[in-house]
């Protein structure tokens, strides 16, 4: 049986740097471009289902 989200809460905690300059790392800024790329993906899906009814 396939589970269908009806509703998506999405909650973000931002922390400022007490070093604005520093970089992040460059594999943790590609796993979040990946997390992010997929949430949106799942997001036009869910938006793409509400149009066909």
């Amino acid at each position: 049986m396939p589970i269908e989200i009806k509703e998506l809460h999405i909650k973000i905690n931002v922390n400022e740097n007490s070093n604005p300059g520093a970089e992040p790392a460059s594999s943790s800024s590609a796993a979040e471009k990946d997390i992010v790329a997929e949430c949106v993906e799942q997001v036009m899906k869910i938006i793409e289902r509400k149009k066909e009814r």
